[in-house]
Parts: C-alpha cells; structure tokens; sequence
C-alpha cells in the first residue's frame, strides 16, 4: 500500500503548537529514521548519528514572509495569501473568507479589487492557467508604498491553518537557514535544525551546503502538481554535489524544496550543475530523483504532491513503511511537527 493509501484511511495527529510551547527545544522533536536496514526512532538532535563524514547535507536558504494579509471586497472581509512574487511584477495569490478557513474563496472574479491595510490588491486572471474556471490561486497586482516584502514586514503574518488554533509569531516559523525572504510558508523541514546541531554535524565531518528555492502557498488540492518556483543552486553547492558522489558520500537534501531545486539542475547520469530560473518539476513514478540519496522531511497530508515526491527519492515501500510506523508511534504532522530522515 502506498503512504497515499494508507493516510485516506487511518487518522493523523497535527501539531498544534510550535514544538517550544510543548516545552521541547527545536531539535527535541521526534526524529524516524528509515533505512533498507529498518526503522529507528529518535530525537531530531541525534541526526549527526545517523549519517557519516564524506555525506552532504543541503539546506534551502529561504526565509519565511508574513504572507497573510488581512482585505476587505464588497462581499466582506478575507484573507490574502501572497503566495508567490512572478517575473512580470505580479503575485500568485489566494483568497481565504477567514484567517484559518479549509479552503478558498471560489467567487473571485478578473477586476475584482480587495482592499489592503494602506493598500490594494488588483486581481487580473486565474494563475497559472489564465483560461481556468474556479481557479484557487490568481495573478493580481499588488499596490502599496514600497517594495511587497517591506509592506509584509508591516502588515503581514505567517499564514496559518486550522490544525494551529494560535497566532504564533513570524520567528516561530524561520528556520535557522533563512537569509533571503521570498517563501510564503516555512521551508518546514530545516525548522528544526539548530546553530549547535549544525557544528555537530560539520564536526562530524558532514559537509552542508545551500540553495535557496522560495516556496509558495502549500496547500494545493488533492492530485495539484506544485506550481512554478523560482530557485538557485550555486556553484559551490554543485560542486559539492559532484565531488561527494565520487568520493562515495550521500547527497541529503533538507526538504522537498532542496531536492526539487537539486533535481531541476541534475543530468540523467545525476550529476548537477548550478543553475537558476523556475522549476515547473514534478518528481514522481516517471522521474525518479537522480543526484539526492537521502531526504530530511516532515510528515505530509494524503494527495499531497510531496509524497510522490518522497517516492521518487526513497521507493514507495520505504516510505510506506515509514509512515505506517510514524501513524502507529503517534507521530505529528505538519510544519511544527516531527521529522523523518529517509536513507534508501
């Protein structure tokens, strides 16, 4: 049974609440390993254990925006969701009727005009197929003094969803990795990594490297392939690459977005080469990983496209059997939840 599969029938237990207000340090939360050899439990802090000198561990550099901007239409109040900013200027954006609402607003038309907090939002047409019809995400332009990420610095707040009842502060959803702000939700899978954790690793002999791909909103339908982003893996960062696959080690990407990022720039023999732009890369049965060996990851929603994502790197049997164990341990979901470290 695929992890898809097993998720439609069995429940899941969402964290509610960063792991710092149930008393934890970042790097307390549960940590499952899943190798060919079995399946371990432990502690996110006991990561540098489970891999070796020579391995490659590479994070995604993308801070997290207050992407959540409260606006007011004819029709009443909602939520805006800046999910991502395109080339021509514009925003991929999304409409909620309520700060934690399960879905979108489906009466959005082109022209229509939401009102911001010293600004306004212009919608223009559905994205990314402008021809759509109940589209959740469009293309508006957005018109406020200044640059969108400084209004967001003033105006906006972490998006958030129902499974997180309380408003949490935009720290609380930064990784440690974040330099560049551009990402609507957190790249959730480094958020537990810390300064201390990082030098045990480089201690270790594990080498860590970036990029940076900026994600947008997450919470696609069911079967939805993740939309265009807009990443960059330097140059170091594949020579990196090469140099620890010929000289044995693992390539272990932090997250769906380094390996997406590191996918997009990878040959068929797997080598990668630096490179920047957009990716419109769907990993899945016909596009197996190539460069990545091994995936720090959290734990992901039945439909999701993050899990055939997972497949692609680690097989379909590995991850079953991962999230069959997570669901029987008792594992949370979600971006302030536990991990997983996948090594096929």
């Amino acid at each position: 049974m695929t992890a898809d599969a097993l998720l439609e029938t069995v429940p899941v237990w969402s964290a509610s609440a960063p792991p710092e207000a149930r008393g934890l340090a970042r790097d307390e939360v549960r940590l499952l390993v899943a190798a060919s050899t079995g399946i371990d439990h432990a502690r996110f802090r006991d990561l540098p254990r489970f891999l070796a000198a020579g391995d490659l561990v590479v994070v995604n550099t993308s801070g997290t925006l207050g992407a959540a901007v409260d606006g007011h239409r004819p029709q009443g109040p909602v939520t805006v969701h800046l999910s991502t900013a395109l080339p021509d200027g514009t925003w991929a954006v999304e409409l909620r009727p309520g700060r934690r609402a399960d879905g979108p607003v489906r009466d959005v038309e082109p022209r229509d005009t939401v009102e911001l907090p010293g600004g306004r939002l212009h919608v223009v047409a559905p994205y990314p197929d402008p021809d759509a019809t109940g589209s959740r995400l469009w293309r508006a332009r957005v018109v406020v003094p200044g640059p969108v990420t400084a209004y967001l610095e003033r105006y906006g707040r972490p998006i958030a969803y129902s499974y997180v009842p309380g408003d949490w502060p935009l720290a609380s959803y930064q990784t440690v990795f974040g330099r560049e702000p551009g990402s609507a939700e957190m790249p959730s899978a480094g958020r537990p990594f810390t300064d201390a954790m990082v030098t045990d690793l480089v201690t270790s002999g594990v080498v860590v490297a970036p990029i940076t791909l900026h994600t947008g909103v997450s919470s696609l339908e069911p079967g939805d392939p993740p939309l265009p982003e807009p990443y960059r893996v330097p140059v170091e960062t594949a020579r990196l690459v090469e140099q620890t696959k010929r000289h044995g080690g693992r390539v272990v990407a932090v997250g769906t977005t380094v390996t997406r990022a590191l996918e997009t720039v990878a040959g068929p023999d797997g080598n990668v080469q630096a490179g920047e732009g957009w990716t419109d890369l769907v990993l899945g049965p016909d596009r197996r990983a190539r460069a990545v060996d091994g995936l720090v990851t959290g734990w992901h929603e039945p439909g999701a496209s993050h899990l055939s994502l997972l497949e692609a790197v680690a097989g379909t049997d590995l991850v079953s059997s991962a999230y069959d164990e997570a669901r029987a341990a008792g594992y949370l979901w979600h971006e302030l939840g536990d991990s997983a470290l996948l090594l096929p």
